[in-house]
């Protein structure tokens, strides 16, 4: 058949198709052997996101930054450079970083000053191609990365320092006051003298009861609040309205799990020109880093290398990223978190919302391997109580919150404002919890889950737990240096309550058995109350809350929770609690010598040891999951 007789003209047919009008961010690359299919679909996806088409190109991955740069140097007639040894020491961290332009040593190019091109610098320098001496082009990742390794001891040293130079108070690193050293010595006399002491042994006792009742009347509270495990439907928010998102991932020796968490960061339902994901390795971790270089990370990722210095904390790798954060809010996630997919969406929801003093959102850290053995399932449960019904309760009735070390969605003004994590603090999270309260900010509960690895192991477990509690004693020590600014600042209510929930949950965990022994001793000796003097009826008294609503507390919480996500086949191990929790108190033990003797040493936790999965999200180490997906999570 003929062209004709298809109605088609030949002349029209044989006539050059016209490449399409794009910006000058992108048309001079046609020249440079990028295709114009891949030029539309950056103008495309710049057009729904609502961001420039130089900043799609790059954050999908369509072509990667060092070709852009490479291209944009020979359009310019400008010496390509990427070697950040060349930063000269005039830089300064994080301003050089952000700026994008910074003055280079001697190098044999000639060019004095680098420019990391933005999407505009075409257009603006375009008509200047020639004239341009001195200037050289250089990737935005390789100029930052350059700065940081130039500026290295200085950013260190800020991160580590900020908060402690500007609000000495408000961080660990100096350790307990004076008069604090002096309460815990005349403590630690006065324990052993009220075993002979009755006067002395009712005065702690009596404390220690009422420590322990605040504590349970707290988890008790919870269970009259009503906090479902989903959030509330929305309308979907076209994504050009939306904010850019910044992610931090502090990573360590995280190789077994690395592409399982691209995996579930990639599959977040976000247009990835608007996420800005860091992740932050330490100098040392060449592991690590040669597994990152090895993936094909799209535009929306970065490495960060956090230099050497001390201490060796998860909280001063964050406080290195922090500066570069590029988005309105932040999220922190830890390696082998895997959220929800549309987690950030509803937090951008909440935070349209919300007050301006809500600072920070905490969503549900949800256990996901718990049939991997009986630690993880009692992991699984304490999990359930304090993310589906404690921590909502304490959101809903306006009390401090101690975060969770994970998926804390925060406004990143805010976060710079109070200078970060606490990097001397070893439980950054609860620590930063107290300050948003102590700030006058308040934190909100997110019903999305993070599906969690909980440890199976006990030795990994233990070492994890009394980091955990040789962190609360470090809180609890910050923030009973100046009680009577504390008071002023939150009222005794809620600076009692925030005391109980931190410090409370070491001093009954190490007290436990010794006033659970005392007592029945006591009981056994004596006989029930109308057998008790005048000075031994309140211990005894104690003895049988002690006996009642303690485990009422632990199992009570623990089954709401689960009964919130319709998890019975968990049901049998409620019973399990309470030996449990009496592994908690060897770790507080350990905790507390932890910090007499290494107050700021981190245990590292393992990841990627995961067999089982609850969700279907988590599997061996180092094969990526299928795309995640939400699952049905019942009211």
């Amino acid at each position: 058949m003929s062209i004709q007789g298809q109605g088609i003209s030949p002349e029209r047919d044989a006539a050059p198709t016209l490449p399409p009008a794009f910006p000058p961010a992108l048309a001079f690359l046609q020249a440079h052997g990028v295709p114009v299919a891949v030029l539309e679909e950056a103008v495309r996806l710049a057009e729904s996101a609502g961001v420039t088409p130089h900043e799609a190109l790059l954050r999908h991955g369509l072509l990667d930054e060092r070709t852009y740069c490479r291209a944009v140097a020979d359009e310019l007639a400008l010496p390509f450079i990427e070697d950040g040894d060349l930063v000269h020491e005039s830089a300064s961290y994080p301003w050089s970083a952000q700026s994008g332009f910074l003055r280079l040593k001697l190098n044999p190019t000639g060019a004095r000053m680098a420019l990391a091109p933005g999407g505009d610098d075409i257009e603006r320098l375009g008509g200047a191609a020639g004239r341009l001496t001195g200037l050289a082009i250089m990737p935005s990742r390789a100029l930052r990365a350059g700065v940081l390794q130039r500026c290295g001891e200085a950013a260190a040293w800020d991160a580590a320092n900020a908060l402690s130079e500007a609000e000495p108070h408000r961080s660990a690193r100096d350790g307990a006051t004076l008069w604090q050293k002096a309460v815990l010595i005349v403590l630690a006399g006065l324990i052993p003298a009220s075993f002979v002491l009755p006067a002395l042994a009712l005065l702690l006792g009596t404390f220690a009861a009422a420590l322990f009742l605040a504590m349970v009347t707290l988890r008790l509270a919870a269970l009259a609040h009503h906090a479902p495990v989903a959030e509330p439907a929305c309308p979907r928010r076209a994504d050009r309205e939306l904010p850019v998102y910044t992610i931090l991932v502090p990573l360590l020796h995280e190789t077994s799990v690395l592409s399982r968490l691209v995996a579930a960061l990639l599959a977040l339902d976000y247009p990835r020109a608007k996420l800005d994901i860091k992740l932050v390795v330490e100098a040392d971790d060449a592991e690590t880093r040669a597994a990152l270089d090895a993936m094909e990370l799209p535009g929306c990722f970065e490495i960060v290398v956090a230099p050497d210095g001390q201490p060796r904390t998860k909280p001063r790798a964050l406080n290195v990223a922090l500066p570069l954060a590029r988005g309105a809010f932040t999220v922190v996630y830890d390696a082998e978190d895997v959220p929800a997919p549309d987690q950030l969406r509803l937090a951008v929801e909440r935070f349209r919302v919300a007050a301006p003093s809500v600072a920070c959102l905490q969503a549900r850290l949800v256990v996901d391997n718990g049939p991997d053995g009986w630690l993880a399932r009692c992991f699984a449960l304490e999990y359930a109580a304090l993310f589906d019904v404690v921590n909502p309760a304490l959101a809903a009735y306006g009390l401090p919150m101690p975060l969770g070390g994970t998926s804390n969605h925060f406004r990143t003004e805010t976060l710079r404002e109070l200078h970060g994590w606490d990097a001397w603090n070893v439980t950054e999270d609860a620590d930063l919890g107290l300050r948003l309260a102590l700030a006058g900010y308040h934190v909100e509960d997110l019903a999305s889950p993070t599906y969690e690895e909980a440890l199976s192991r006990f030795g990994p477990w233990l070492r994890q737990r009394s980091r955990w509690m040789k962190g609360f004693l470090q809180v609890c020590l910050t923030h009973t240096r100046r009680p009577r600014d504390a008071c002023r600042r939150l009222g005794l209510g809620r600076y009692v309550a925030a005391l109980v929930l931190v410090g409370g949950t070491v001093i009954t965990a190490l007290v436990y058995p010794v006033l659970a022994l005392g007592t029945v001793f006591l009981l056994a000796w004596h006989g029930w109350p109308e057998a008790a003097s005048p000075w031994e009826l309140p211990l005894v008294a104690f003895a049988q809350v002690l006996l009642g609503l303690g485990p009422l507390a632990l199992i009570g919480t623990a089954f709401v929770g689960l009964a919130r996500r319709r998890w019975w086949d968990c049901l049998p191990w409620l019973l399990d609690l309470p030996f449990y929790y009496a592994l908690v108190r060897l770790a507080a033990w350990r905790g507390l010598w932890e910090l007499m003797r290494a107050p700021f040493h981190w245990h590292k936790t393992e990841h990627g040891l995961a067999r089982t999965s609850r969700s279907g999200h988590v599997r061996a180490p180092g094969r990526a999951p299928p795309p995640p997906r939400p699952p049905a999570e019942p009211d």
